[in-house]
């Protein structure tokens, strides 16, 4: 699938510039490949701002399938598309940028291949790495595991409040907490700074992932 006119990748700022985000990131192996293209859109008409396609556990071809599934759905949103790790996954369909694992390719290197206008994210897991993915001349960083949870226990013990307050208030770049989100604790994450939250989990696992995301009330 190549990008039709008008759908090139969005302008990197555009992701912040209406507020606080609510990043949905995938996980199929928690709904079934079969129900995560619908899943990931009731997400989005609930209020999911970005989707983060990161299915670490298939090959290039199928991950290629998935995201110019996904494609069109977050277009109809206005939602941007960014692929985990897969430079080449991202060029081929024309998402709208990268997110970077902490043990990914260095930041330049992901610029070099997605030129100006893709957006490069960048996974952090202690303060100085969030300063370090600044300099480097990423557009914005997933900060955590912020509270308990099965998905991120390989990334050490959580994070929680007061580095993440101690990482936005040093970074010159968005934020976005994750790990063990809920919605009663939305509050206290973007108190601390957050520019918004990334969630997988708590929506794609939900019966109901559009009225799972109305909960988290990013206003």
């Amino acid at each position: 699938m190549t990008p039709q006119p008008g759908e090139t990748a969005a302008v990197r700022p555009a992701i912040f510039s209406r507020g606080h985000i609510l990043c949905l990131v995938t996980d199929r192996r928690l709904c079934g490949a079969d129900q995560l293209v619908g899943r990931v859109e009731a997400a989005l008409r609930g209020g999911v701002g970005a989707v983060q396609l990161r299915e670490k556990d298939i090959d290039g071809g199928l991950l290629r399938e998935l995201a110019a599934a996904l494609l069109p759905v977050c277009r109809r949103h206005r939602a941007p598309l960014l692929i985990n790790g897969r430079v080449d996954v991202a060029l081929a369909v024309g998402a709208d940028g990268v997110h970077l694992p902490s043990d990914s390719f260095r930041v330049a290197e992901a610029r070099h291949l997605l030129g100006p206008e893709r957006l490069i994210g960048v996974s952090t897991h202690a303060p100085d790495e969030v300063a370090s993915a600044a300099a480097e001349g990423a557009d914005y960083v997933a900060f955590g595991p912020l509270y308990e949870t099965a998905s991120k226990v390989r990334f050490g013990p959580p994070q929680g409040i007061d580095r993440l307050r101690r990482a936005t208030a040093a970074a010159s770049l968005p934020v976005l907490a994750i790990g063990g989100i809920t919605p009663e604790r939305v509050a206290d994450v973007l108190a601390a700074g957050a520019a918004g939250i990334a969630v997988i989990s708590a929506i794609l696992a939900s019966d109901d992932p559009e009225a799972s995301a109305r909960k988290f009330q990013l206003a």
